[in-house]
Parts: C-alpha cells; structure tokens; sequence
C-alpha cells in the first residue's frame, strides 16, 4: 500500500495528464499548493488508526480540526496557514474517511462514533482539555462533545451546522430503514471486492463539486481529493473515491427538541459559530432559533455571519480566519 507522499505524486501526474490540455499547465504545482508545513500522524485505535495532518509545533496541545460528512482532513488545507502561529492544528481524517481506517466489516458508522473518536485522541496525546475546530457534520458532533464533556472542552469553534438537526418522526423512520437496507447492500457490494468505478482526474473534480451541490469550488477540489482517490489499478490515469461507502448509509443522531435544548444549556467553554449565509440550515430554522436562545445565555458564546457556501472555510478561508483568530486569541493567547 502505497503512503500519503508517494499517493500524492500519483494524483499529481494523473491530474497533469488529464488537465494538460484543459488548463495549459500542471496540476502538480496545485497539488502542491500548501503553504505552511505538516507532518502525517496515525494514532492507534483498536480497529486501526486515525490518520491526520499536524501543522505547526508539536510541543503545544493543538486545535483539534474535524471535517464534514464525506470530506476529510484537507478541508483545512487552505485555512492552516492563515490561523495563528502560536497554536498547532492537528486536522484529522475520521473513520471511512481519506486516509484513516474503516471500521471492521459489519459495523454500520454512527455519529456517535466521533465523539467517542475525540475520547481516544485525548487519551493517546495525554490531554485533559481539547480545542475543538468543526465543519458540518463535525460541527454539530463537537456541540455533543461539548455538551457531554463541558469540564473536557476550552475552545469550540463550530462552522455552518449548529448543531444535531431536528427531523420529524416520518423522517427518523424513513431514514432508519433506508439506512438499515442500504447498509446490507452496500455489505453485499464490499464482499464481491470489486473497484469502485474510475474516472479521468477532472471528472473526480467535477463530481466531487456535483456531489456537494456546487458547496465546494472547483478549484478546491483538490485538496480533498488529495486524501479521498486512489488510482485504478485496470485503467491507467484514472482514479477512485477511496472512501468506505457504507458512510452513504451512516446513522444519525434522531435527538428530540428538548435533548438539544439540554445540550446547549451545558455547553459552558468559549464557543464560536460561524454560519454560512449562502447555506441552507438543513432543518425547520424553529429549531436553530431555538437553539440559539439557549446557546446565547452562555456569555461566552459568539454569532458570526459570512457570505459563502457550506465549504466557505475551504473555498474563501480569509473571510472567516480572521473571526477565528480573534476568537483564539482571546481564549487561547500566546
């Protein structure tokens, strides 16, 4: 198996090939497009590791940098550099996701997972707080860490979710047994070992930004894509998502209105949204509302608004860097 590098120098000559004519000049070079250093780091769990990217210097406890649904660890690739110095991000690949571990075969993945995922991290790097940095699906599961673990928490910074969406009794059923028969195929699938389909490098591109409803720029693609493809071993200069499918079918918290409200009022360390003004709220906005009146009886809780998609943190990090180093600044100074 081949490691993250070599992985990369892959990506890089398969995406020259495909956009040459396209674009007139490498891709390698945006492939390569970071700015500020990081070393890979793989932290044991018992069904494997969780890999991630450390940037900046490994004698202070970082933010701890999670991803959305699907995505991974290169969500923060373009925000990395422009977040204080004084302060490492440790951004990690989930369960399923780019280059960390599946879980073992027949286990469905659940939200609650990556809470319990933050539990480990905090055990193998010996840290009694964490910082904790959260886009999507990982912004509303720090606000359930958060909530569980309020004395475990120093900083939490949440982008664009708010926090576990409220959704009907329909839709909690309707989704549980699509989710259950989905899961089984999906098993069915994985058993007959078999690549996924492959596709050209700007094909990936394209589907990747088809598949976030237009969220994330065509020009950010890549740095998902990085951790997220491997290439065909049948069809030279083509490539597949590598990601575990069975995260199509993963479960969801189905939390009642007055869980959530519960949740908010024991959320106590300095926290941060930042809500994305060109994304939906993914739930009847009563609930948001609502939500928000409890989170705000915390006086050191903080709103902020940006004009973006759901991925503006990848695709314009500017607009929101500088709400978050204020914000760092504050609660974790130099």
């Amino acid at each position: 198996m081949k490691g993250p590098r070599s992985l990369l120098s892959l990506l890089a000559s398969g995406a020259q090939h495909s956009l040459r004519h396209a674009h007139g000049q490498s891709s390698a070079n945006n492939l390569k497009a970071l700015t500020k250093h990081y070393e890979e780091v793989s932290i044991p769990v018992p069904w494997g590791h969780i890999a991630g990217k450390w940037y900046g210097p490994k004698h202070v406890r970082p933010i701890l940098g999670m991803h959305g649904w699907q995505d991974n660890a290169g969500t923060f690739d373009t925000l990395a550099p422009l977040l204080p110095n004084h302060l490492p991000l440790l951004s990690i690949d989930a369960p399923g996701h780019g280059l960390s571990s599946w879980l073992p075969n027949g286990v469905m993945y659940h939200s609650i997972d990556y809470v319990h995922m933050i539990l480990r991290i905090m055990e193998e790097y010996n840290w009694d707080k964490v910082s904790i940095l959260g886009h999507s699906m990982s912004s509303f599961n720090g606000f359930v860490f958060s909530a569980l673990f309020p004395d475990k928490v120093d900083t939490f910074i949440g982008l664009d979710i708010l926090k576990p969406p409220i959704r009907n009794s329909k839709q909690i059923v309707d989704a549980l047994s699509e989710r259950l028969e989905g899961s089984m195929k999906l098993e069915r699938r994985l058993r007959s070992g078999g690549e996924p389909p492959a596709y050209e490098w700007d094909q990936l591109v394209e589907r990747l930004h088809q598949g976030s409803n237009k969220s994330i720029d065509m020009e950010a693609c890549k740095y998902l894509l990085q951790r997220n493809v491997k290439p065909s071993s049948h069809e030279p200069h083509k490539y597949y998502f590598s990601r575990d499918n069975r995260l199509k079918t993963s479960q969801f918290y189905t939390l009642s209105l007055e869980v959530v409200l519960e949740m908010a009022a024991r959320i106590k360390a300095p926290h941060l949204f930042i809500k994305a003004l060109q994304a939906p709220y993914y739930e009847d906005k009563k609930y948001y509302d609502a939500t928000m009146e409890v989170l705000r009886k915390n006086p050191l809780f903080e709103y902020q608004e940006v004009e973006g998609s759901h991925h503006v943190h990848l695709n314009e990090p500017e607009k929101v860097a500088h709400i978050i180093n204020s914000f760092i600044n504050r609660c974790r100074p130099l």
